[in-house]
């Protein structure tokens, strides 16, 4: 059974990389282009996704708010979510990772397919039925 991922991500460009990349590794994508988007999805999947894939900076509503929000709904605060984004700074990483991220990764330092890699392991700690190989 594939593993299920939202990505949340703005940049047609990385959103096409990554999509294409997780495809290639077995994984079922879910696209959404901004964070209401994302909310609207999420909420609408079943079942919902191992794991969401979020990106910081994006329209409409931020990582950060869209964090927020899914921490606060009881049908989605237990889904694991990375937040990937460019900025570097360390209050970014520390408010993500204090509002409930598992990971924050700076998409500039990681090969796709090293954060298929992150994924997989990722949702191997959170699952004892399907747990991926990496």
């Amino acid at each position: 059974m594939a593993i299920k991922v939202l990505l949340i991500e703005d940049d047609q460009l990385i959103q096409r990389m990554y999509e294409k990349m997780f495809q290639f590794a077995k994984f079922d994508v879910t696209l959404a282009s901004d964070g209401a988007e994302g909310l609207d999805k999420v909420r609408a999947m079943d079942p919902k996704p191992a794991i969401i894939l979020l990106d910081v900076m994006m329209p409409k509503m931020n990582g950060m708010e869209v964090l927020d929000k899914l921490k606060l709904d009881a049908e989605l605060r237990n889904i694991p979510v990375i937040m990937l984004s460019n900025l570097a700074g360390e209050n970014d990483v520390e408010t993500a990772l204090s509002k409930g991220a598992v990971k924050y990764i700076i998409k500039s330092e990681h090969e796709p397919k090293e954060i298929a890699d992150m994924v997989k392991q990722i949702v191997a700690g959170y699952t004892r039925d399907d747990i991926p190989t990496v």
